[in-house]
């Protein structure tokens, strides 16, 4: 089977992102580990550009990125060390300059500013059966938890929109009781207004098969909200991989510290979630923040991109093609 471009770059970061071995994923995949490892090499070698069926290597003197335009992709990188060579490539273009993600990758290796992720996988699908259309439509809820040094565990109860990957709500708890989903929901509902909102369709709620979802208490306060209740199978997680991927992109970055307070590891999840809902690239929409989806300016992001990529490759025509006549023999034009 041949895979697109798009394609192998989705099963590369279904590899670096799961919590299983490259052979088992691999084999869950149905992919040969020689046909990924050969994908892999030719992606660090060219960025996104390598994946192609046919990667052409002519090199295209009109498209030249002057080096000012390289050494703001170095001084950006360093600026944001924890964004990718994708979330750059947006950043930049939203600065009002297009550059590729496989320019940006390959700039940033030139300067050894690229490292090789670790290999993690998950079993979990990215999407669910049946997509949603709009935001509010389907919300995803799960537990997570972390340790305060000397205080023991805390879960972490999240609703996130579906749709858009916006983070609705969430509550550091003392546990993980159907009372502790309930307060999380009502923030979620009090955020939306949905609760005095006339929809066709209230909001489904999407969880896995652990005791507070399971509980009549729940079911009981999801009645009276008229929020019809999903649940995935027992030893079946298909559908939960966003809020599942959520929550380990979160853990990388927060368990890099240690926390002596509740307090101190709440600030710290405040942070997080701002920064994830407002200036996180997320690539699953279209490389636009969640809030951007969700308050619906992903199409004007989009919009000026284009705009923006055109007067890019307009410019980058003019300088490299005066740069070459400049460099034309006395008597040629």
């Amino acid at each position: 089977m041949r895979y697109t471009q798009s394609e192998k770059m989705e099963i590369i970061r279904m590899v670096e992102e799961s919590s299983l071995g490259i052979t088992r994923t691999l084999r869950e995949l149905d992919i040969p580990r020689s046909s990924f490892y050969e994908w892999y090499r030719r992606y660090q070698e060219n960025g996104y550009n390598g994946l192609a069926l046919k990667y052409k290597s002519s090199r295209q003197v009109w498209n030249t990125i002057p080096e000012w335009e390289k050494e703001r992709v170095v001084v950006v990188a360093r600026q944001y060390p924890e964004k990718s060579s994708r979330e750059i490539a947006c950043l930049i273009t939203d600065m009002g300059s297009f550059i590729s993600e496989s320019s940006v990758y390959r700039i940033l290796k030139s300067y050894d500013l690229v490292t090789s992720p670790v290999y993690t996988v998950i079993s979990a699908k990215d999407h669910f059966e049946h997509p949603t259309t709009r935001i509010n439509e389907l919300w995803q809820t799960d537990f997570t938890y972390f340790k305060v040094m000397d205080w023991g565990w805390y879960y972490l109860s999240t609703v996130m929109d579906d749709y858009s990957r916006y983070i609705l709500a969430w509550r550091l708890c003392w546990t993980m009781k159907a009372e502790d989903v309930k307060e999380t929901l009502d923030m979620a509902i009090e955020r939306t207004g949905v609760e005095h909102v006339h929809v066709v369709q209230r909001p489904r709620l999407l969880s896995d098969n652990g005791p507070a979802y399971i509980s009549r208490e729940l079911k009981s306060y999801l009645e009276k909200q008229d929020i019809r209740h999903i649940r995935t199978r027992v030893y079946h997680p298909m559908t939960q991989g966003k809020i599942e991927r959520y929550h380990r992109s979160m853990k990388n970055l927060i368990l890099l510290d240690n926390y002596y307070s509740p307090t101190e590891l709440t600030e710290s999840i405040r942070e997080w979630v701002n920064y994830y809902n407002n200036h996180r690239y997320h690539e699953a929409i279209d490389n636009v923040t969640p809030a951007d989806k969700y308050y619906g300016r992903d199409l004007d992001v989009l919009k000026n991109r284009e705009k923006v990529r055109k007067q890019t490759m307009k410019l980058r025509r003019k300088l490299n093609r005066t740069a070459g006549l400049q460099t034309l023999p006395n008597g040629i034009s």
